[in-house]
């Protein structure tokens, strides 16, 4: 037996009581000076690779028995930071950071407290992450220093090459980071703009996400090979749907055209196609374009701006299903019966010719009757009617199955042409727009069933079953709401969240049950296995429907064509890609993750610019959250502010974790979540991307404050 096989099946051993090194060459016969070196090698080894740990007695256990985990850290503005992991995540003060940053790969030791918080600290940084920061130039007494746009870092930058740029008071500028410690040393490797200028507070903060509008020479020269109408050879090998009534459904400003709908109704139900544009036929395997699409991973959508996966010429172009031209498409074509159920498919490479653009507002209107619109398409007033009719089938389907569907509000926000925010919106969600979502999941969930048949390589989207702790918390934080849980947590349905939603739907604290319900769940993401998907309650899941704008859906393409259409039947290859596969499919959710980010971290500096012109202005709100430093408040429009407990004076409150409720110590009032209240909004800082509220409360006698 192999000298770390040995060590590792004696400190598996359930009478494993923890050895020192001693303890351990003695027990396995390792005294001899050779063996105690290979041994002692093999101990380090073990510990460099975060797999044994030792105690404060110096005896050895796996790492995970002593707190040890591997996570990722986030670092707080104040200093301290949270490492998340598996199987959730713990404080670490800020002395305890060791010179770790934010997003930070890090190697972390926890330990549980007396009051059964959880708490750690940094022991080594196995990778840092963020190389780019975002910042500006300040001039101060003929000298020059960088200040970084986030506030998160805790130490001085060190810039080595000021006098590369001609930089002006609060220029803004990308440093890339050369090295790390006390100091971060760094060079400025592009002047962004003048900070104050329309357009550069997003533009930084996509440089700052390592999201890159511009796309390499080298990918701009491959697209200016690519014709940009179908050429003869192209038809060949592909159905002709052309004659098929097709249309395509997006929203009006939508320029990347990916998915068109046709519909047949047929004695059992209905037949529905759903025609993705043929990406893979144009961005091949090893191009330049392939590159880049990887690492980019999916297009970033942020408040004024698209930043496409793919350049504007295909993703606009030749990609996109346009009306009354030719293009190709892989088809997913479905004989759908009454109870929702796809008793047949065929999956095909096409070309077709969209007959009209739709949009959602105009499919909306003609479902609504509105008559003016339907003289418009009259040609399109029974196809319309099939896909309602459909798209009720197959959502009764899921719903039957506990598909979570969480309605969450979305905030849409209106900008002038100078990029300023002039007002939020909700996003509306009406009939088109769930019926396209209908369609699009059928499709992925059946492409998802065959590539699991037939056993060939491809890239599954995957939701795992929540942390039975998450769930545990949820529901702690349900009753607080006025709901039980009801049902196991070891072992949680879709169904049982799904009643929980039911039963909330309509009263004000809904959206944030449905908020801390999406919270308990694990992040969606992708991989090479099918393992489900828990919120959309489906066995075989993955993502076919939008390879302009996600890499995930190139690859099922891609693979589709190699092994499916073509027929391929190399086992190697198969490997090969199933390992190539496995390392794209964690590409992807990072790249998503990070788009993610960034999205949000735009939506919050406009909201937080959008107030920023309405201090002084009352709103009605909903708690949306607790702390022991405050309320967070939600507004209809999804804007939240923090109402700091500082500014709460009509009593001395105590915050109550377990029922997460802020407590007059004096008056007995209680503010829990989901509760309506009425706040002024004092400040707002679009750069810190904070919001702050105070309460409106009819004033009372006051009573001498503490700290909480």
């Amino acid at each position: 037996m192999k000298m770390r096989e040995e060590l590792l099946a004696l400190i598996e051993k359930s009478d494993y009581k923890g050895m020192n090194v001693e303890q351990l060459s003695h027990t396995l016969h390792k005294e001899e000076h050779a063996l105690f070196v290979e041994m002692m090698k093999e101990l380090n080894a073990l510990e460099a690779e975060h797999i044994l740990a030792r105690d404060k007695r110096e005896r050895y256990f796996f790492s995970k028995q002593l707190g040890y985990v591997v996570g990722k850290l986030r670092v707080n503005p104040k200093g301290f930071g949270f490492v998340e992991y598996d199987e959730g995540s713990f404080y670490v003060a800020p002395d305890k950071l060791r010179f770790a940053l934010d997003q930070d790969e890090v190697y972390a030791r926890s330990w549980t407290n007396n009051d059964g918080s959880r708490e750690g600290e940094i022991v080594e940084v196995i990778k840092h992450n963020i190389n780019n920061v975002v910042g500006v130039v300040k001039m101060r007494e003929g000298r020059k220093y960088f200040l970084p746009d986030a506030d998160i870092y805790n130490r001085p930058f060190k810039i080595t090459n000021y006098d590369d740029f001609h930089l002006v008071h609060d220029s803004k500028v990308l440093v890339h980071i050369d090295s790390y410690g006390s100091t971060l040393k760094c060079h400025i490797e592009k002047e962004i703009g003048y900070k104050y200028d329309p357009g550069i507070d997003i533009l930084s903060i996509l440089l700052e996400k390592d999201i890159t509008p511009e796309f390499p020479r080298e990918v701009m020269e491959e697209v200016m090979q690519i014709p940009e109408a179908l050429q003869s050879k192209e038809y060949a090998n592909r159905k002709d749907l052309r004659k098929l009534l097709t249309i395509t459904i997006d929203g009006e400003d939508a320029r990347d055209l990916d998915d068109a709908i046709s519909i047949e109704k047929t004695e059992q139900g209905y037949r529905l196609y759903v025609h993705i544009a043929d990406v893979s036929h144009y961005v091949t395997a090893g191009s330049a374009l392939d590159k880049e699409a990887y690492a980019r991973g999916t297009s970033v959508y942020v408040v004024d701006r698209v930043v496409p996966m793919l350049p504007h010429a295909l993703s606009n172009g030749i990609c996109s299903l346009n009306p009354k031209v030719d293009r190709c498409t892989l088809t997913c074509m479905m004989e759908i019966n009454r109870k929702g159920t796809v008793i047949d498919y065929q999956i095909y490479p096409s070309v077709i010719n969209s007959d009209e653009r739709m949009t959602y507002t105009a499919v909306n209107a003609i479902l609504e009757g509105d008559e003016q619109v339907q003289k418009q398409y009259p040609h399109l007033l029974k196809m319309c009617l099939d896909m309602k009719v459909l798209s009720g089938i197959i959502r009764k389907r899921r719903e039957k199955l506990g598909a979570i569907d969480f309605d969450t509000n979305e905030a849409k926000i209106l900008v002038n042409e100078k990029g300023k925010p002039v007002d939020i919106v909700l996003r509306e969600r009406k009939e088109a727009e769930r019926i396209i979502e209908d369609f699009m999941i059928a499709a992925n969930e059946t492409v998802a069933a065959h590539v699991r048949w037939l056993e060939i390589p491809s890239m599954f989207r995957i939701h795992e079953q929540p942390e039975p702790k998450r769930i545990r918390e949820f529901a702690r934080i349900a009753k607080t709401l006025g709901y039980t849980f009801t049902g196991g947590i070891q072992n949680v349905y879709p169904a049982q969240l799904q009643a929980m939603l039911k039963e909330a739907k309509g009263e004000d604290n809904y959206s944030v049950l449905s908020t801390f319900m999406l919270r308990s769940m694990q992040k969606a993401r992708y991989d090479r296995r099918c393992i489900g998907h828990f919120g959309l309650a489906l066995k075989n899941y993955l993502h076919f429907t939008s390879p302009i704008r996600r890499y995930p859906d190139l690859v099922v393409h891609r693979m589709l064509r190699k092994y499916f259409f073509e027929g391929l039947q190399d086992s190697e290859k198969m490997a090969r890609d199933e390992q190539w596969i496995e390392d794209a499919a964690y590409q992807a959710s990072e790249r998503e993750r990070n788009a993610i980010d960034a999205e949000r971290a735009v939506e919050d500096m406009k909201k937080a610019e959008y107030m920023e012109g309405r201090i002084g202005r009352q709103y009605d709100g909903v708690i949306s959250g607790i702390t022991r430093f405050g309320l967070f408040v939600e507004l209809a429009n999804t804007v939240e502010g923090l109402v700091h407990i500082s500014t709460i004076d009509d009593d001395y409150y105590h915050y109550d974790d377990e029922t997460k409720c802020l407590i007059g110590e004096h008056s007995a009032n209680v503010y829990r979540m989901g509760q309506r209240v009425r706040v002024v909004c004092v400040a707002a800082n679009r750069f810190k991307r904070e919001i702050d509220f105070e309460l409106v409360v009819k004033k009372k006698k006051k009573h001498r404050r503490g700290k909480v």
